[in-house]
């Protein structure tokens, strides 16, 4: 993973929900679609996955359609399968089925073979105050910075 291009970020989901556990998947897509994601035409924010049938499927990512696509372009929304191990499924399933976890997006990335995969994570929401929590967290965290740094200037 050394040499991967990031293509989209899903920060939302990091004030959103607590990350348990993340995994790396391949998408089935078309060639459009690929040649939209290379431009950076994805969108992640509200998308979620989930086990269908023994298949994990990908719901409300936004694609954009390609330019010069014409008639091979395909509805920009639409469930796309993700591409993991039986063992992985499985593993997903027992999550959401026992825990009432859920299966978010983090990112799309390209690796050094030029394949589109998204990391996926198994996540818990968060609550209002969890949320309120950790931004007093963060804000606390810059005062100290901050302080820090004009004492080290009045040195």
């Amino acid at each position: 993973m050394a040499n991967m291009k990031i293509i989209a970020n899903n920060k939302k989901a990091w004030h959103d929900y607590f990350i348990e556990e993340t995994y790396e998947a391949g998408i089935a897509l078309t060639g459009t679609e690929v040649k939209s994601i290379r431009m950076g035409r994805i969108n992640l924010k509200d998308s979620y996955a989930e086990v269908v049938g023994g298949e994990v499927f990908i719901h409300k990512m936004h694609i954009s359609p390609y330019e010069q696509g014409n008639i091979f372009n395909v509805d920009p929304l639409r469930s796309r399968k993700l591409l993991l191990h039986k063992r992985e499924i499985n593993k997903l399933f027992g999550y959401i089925a026992l825990q009432g976890l859920t299966i978010i997006p983090l990112k799309a990335y390209l690796n050094e073979r030029g394949k589109v995969k998204i990391e996926l994570a198994v996540a818990k929401g968060k609550k209002l105050y969890d949320k309120r929590h950790d931004i007093a967290k963060k804000d606390a965290q810059m005062r100290i910075q901050k302080e820090l740094r004009d004492r080290q200037r009045s040195y």
